[in-house]
């Protein structure tokens, strides 16, 4: 019966009324969330969609399409071709996990901040050039993957993130120092960087 009982509970949440899902839920429940893979499916019940996968659709603008999801609690758009994402992004406060990696991204719109649940953030393989300073208003983001982008911002703000634990910024040339100051920012954060270098410019603090 305990074992019935642990495998049913996660799945019972998503069969919970929507206005609930305003709250965070831990990954094994949301792991226990059906997965939509197309937007034609996903509409047809938008506000019982918690999970929306989109990677390799050859997308080249994001789908606004996306913005009904309000109860969306991950969305994976990795693996496209995506230039930008739209401000309109941070009116799905509910996101815990989004994932942008693999597209042609430049910047992070500062919409960004508004997503207060989310726990993990996957923008790596793109080309950002900075980490926007409202990625401070992230109170729960737990794990950052920035890795292989061309950032050269590194905003104080990220002293901010309090329950910061993973921060993967390998495969971008950051300066001895300026991996100290990052340390220094996050110092209960465990910090994954390419290698020690000793570049005199190119990277700014702000």
């Amino acid at each position: 019966m305990k074992l019935l009982l642990k495998i049913l509970l996660p799945s019972a949440f998503c069969l919970l009324p929507s206005f609930l899902f305003a709250q965070i839920l831990d990954s094994t429940s949301l792991m226990a969330c059906p997965i939509y893979y197309t937007l034609e499916e996903a509409l047809k019940n938008p506000n019982k969609v918690y999970r929306l996968d989109l990677r390799k659709k050859k997308l080249k603008i994001f789908p606004k399409e996306i913005l009904q999801l309000s109860n969306l609690k991950e969305l994976n758009l990795s693996k496209n071709q995506l230039k930008e994402l739209p401000e309109e992004i941070g009116t799905l406060t509910n996101l815990q996990i989004l994932n942008v990696s693999g597209n042609k991204l430049q910047y992070l719109p500062d919409s960004i901040g508004e997503l207060k649940n989310l726990k993990k953030l996957i923008g790596s393989k793109n080309s950002l050039l900075a980490i926007p300073k409202r990625i401070g208003d992230l109170q729960n983001l737990e794990a950052l993957d920035l890795w292989e982008n061309d950032l050269s911002v590194f905003p104080e703000e990220l002293s901010k993130l309090k329950k910061l634990r993973w921060l993967d910024l390998r495969v971008i040339l950051i300066d001895d120092n300026v991996q100290e100051r990052i340390r220094q920012l996050l110092p209960n954060t465990k910090n994954f960087f390419f290698s020690k270098l000793s570049l005199r410019d190119g990277i700014i603090l702000l």
